[in-house]
């Protein structure tokens, strides 16, 4: 079910279907299609596409649906997210601390006052080479 949950959440347009049932509860397919340039059959592809991940609820009242948020499956996505959220956070503050560390010295030598050392030349030029007979 986690799969479904992060495709849905994948497109932008879904997650802009998911915002505006967070802020407004119950809205109707018609009205949650309103905002968007696309056709009723697109959004409704969409809502078949969150209602399958279980992130929407449809309810039909008459001749028309209603929509409702459901927090069931982002609740799950939200706990596997934290489980890794609190590794990286523990691995980025053992990052921090060997990084703040007095492990640098505090005259470092500058190389350019060291002596340059040149490469040897290699046995072939650069470039194309032309053979001379």
């Amino acid at each position: 079910m986690l799969d479904r949950t992060f495709a849905a959440l994948a497109d932008p347009t879904r997650r802009a279907l998911l915002a505006r049932l967070s802020s407004q509860h119950d809205l109707t397919v018609s009205e949650l299609a309103q905002p968007f340039a696309m056709s009723l059959p697109a959004v409704m592809k969409h809502l078949d596409v969150l209602s399958g991940a279980g992130l929407i609820t449809r309810t039909k009242t008459g001749r028309s649906v209603a929509c409702r948020l459901a927090a069931g499956p982002m609740e799950d996505a939200m706990q596997w997210l934290s489980r890794y959220q609190r590794f990286w956070s523990e691995q980025l503050e053992q990052l921090a601390a060997y990084v703040e560390e007095d492990a640098w010295p505090t005259n470092p030598v500058s190389r350019s006052g060291a002596a340059s050392t040149r490469r040897p030349r290699k046995s072939m030029p650069r470039g194309r080479n032309r053979r001379t007979s």
